[in-house]
């Protein structure tokens, strides 16, 4: 989110009442999800950024893009008005900046409501011949990397407690903390209804296979959760104890899980 949108890239042409109005198209980043996110660094006039923002967002819808998220620094405060008049919505503010967004597909809106924390959930769905349900996804991290996975979302806030609690990061998602959670889960039907939208293929895999992935025995993480699991579905586990691991960015973050009833390797 680092990218500047204060220079106008690319020169288009809009017919206006005085004839032919130079206009140009916002910079912005693409995320993992089909959206495009704009730090506003430098100030810009608010008539001449509602063309730019109108004609990007065509730009952009014409390209499939899902979302729009406008990052504006306290002392931005006039292209609040011209962007709320072009769709956009306050997402969450904080004291130095304010966050909108826009979701300017046809699909259905998957934008998460802001909160403290983000709240994620993994589900380990296991069947009676010790095979777990895995998918890939069609947008995010592992999009088109031929990795399976559990199938993870994020909760709303109408969601009850969860149970089982396997990782913790900070300021991940918009400067907020970042709570994971893994549930074991038993099918109710063999029989699997993928959502199109999110998920390219889905299917149940033994689950020595999943765990042998190069994907989750190179990811300390992952080898890690696909531990607990299997201790989960042998033996008897309960209680968490914090591991501190490092993520790829160097971070620090945790795992909960009960070392002293898990799995030696």
């Amino acid at each position: 989110m680092s990218t500047s949108t204060s220079a106008l890239a690319i020169e288009n042409q809009m017919m206006s009442e005085n004839g032919v109005q130079q206009v140009g198209l916002l910079n912005g980043v693409e995320d993992s999800y089909a959206g495009i996110i704009m730090n506003m660094e430098e100030p810009c006039e608010s008539e001449a950024f509602a063309f730019s923002l109108r004609a990007s967002i065509l730009q952009w819808k014409q390209q499939g893009k899902r979302a729009i998220w406008i990052k504006l620094p306290i002392q931005l405060v006039n292209l609040v008005e011209p962007s709320v008049k072009e769709g956009f919505r306050y997402h969450h503010a904080e004291p130095d900046y304010l966050m909108l967004v826009n979701w300017i597909s046809d699909s259905t809106n998957t934008i998460p409501a802001n909160a403290s924390h983000r709240v994620g959930i993994g589900a380990f769905v296991v069947n009676e011949n010790r095979e777990v349900l895995v998918v890939q996804e069609n947008n995010g991290t592992f999009k088109g990397k031929g990795v399976w996975k559990f199938p993870t979302g994020v909760v709303n806030e109408q969601s009850g407690k969860l149970k089982k609690r396997q990782g913790q990061s900070h300021k991940s998602f918009f400067t907020k903390s970042d709570l994971f959670f893994v549930c074991m889960l038993r099918p109710l039907t063999f029989d699997i209804q993928k959502q199109d939208t999110e998920i390219e293929a889905a299917q149940w895999m033994p689950f020595n296979e999943y765990a042998a992935q190069p994907f989750v025995q190179k990811h300390d993480a992952f080898s890690s959760v696909a531990n607990v699991c299997l201790t989960k579905l042998e033996t008897g586990y309960v209680g968490f104890s914090p591991i501190p691991r490092t993520t790829s960015s160097g971070k620090t973050s945790y795992l909960y899980y009960n070392s002293k009833d898990l799995n030696k390797p």
